[in-house]
């Protein structure tokens, strides 16, 4: 006859269960999944056809932009979008959707840096044409030197300048970093 200890009496089965979520993990993880469906339905359609998401899935987020915000209908939908993410991995959702929102950013700080490079090329002229064709090898100097003579030509006469558009459209075309 085997004794049982207390420590046998009292163990539950899912103590060697490594797989085990609790309830308290179910409805964290069910939480976790209609946030970042919220998420996914504030976007706009553009965003989410930037971020190839599975047609289900799409197409339930689309369908929650023709329902009145603020009903019963929509909290179920929302709940019905939630319930849709529990299939799906998370992380690449999460990682393409950094990526989209984060673009904006991107685009933006890009546009600077273009913008204080052409700034630089007028204000130094042949000195800077020199710096950046060392950076940028693939671009043409005969170009750069022509539009930035054009450029100052224009600016001398009046504060609007084709050609500054077209030295700026011409660094953004070539330097793709």
């Amino acid at each position: 006859m085997k004794i049982v200890g207390d420590s046998e009496l009292f163990q539950q089965p899912y103590d060697n269960d490594d797989n085990y979520v609790s309830r308290t993990g179910v409805k964290k993880e069910s939480e976790d999944a209609q946030a970042l469906g919220m998420r996914l339905v504030a976007l706009s359609k553009t965003q989410l056809d930037k971020m190839g998401l599975d047609e289900f899935l799409y197409d339930a987020i689309l369908k929650s932009k023709l329902i009145k915000q603020k009903t019963e209908a929509y909290r179920r939908h929302l709940q019905y979008i939630g319930k849709l993410m529990r299939g799906y991995e998370h992380e690449p959702i999460e990682a393409a959707l950094d990526k989209v929102l984060n673009k904006n950013n991107n685009e933006a700080a890009q546009i600077q840096i273009f913008e204080k490079m052409r700034e630089r090329l007028l204000a130094n002229g042949d000195d800077e044409v020199q710096v950046l064709l060392n950076l940028h090898p693939q671009l043409d100097r005969q170009k750069l030197r022509q539009l930035i003579r054009q450029t100052n030509k224009e600016l001398a006469k009046g504060p609007e300048s084709k050609s500054s558009k077209e030295l700026y459209k011409y660094l953004r075309a070539e330097i793709k970093d």
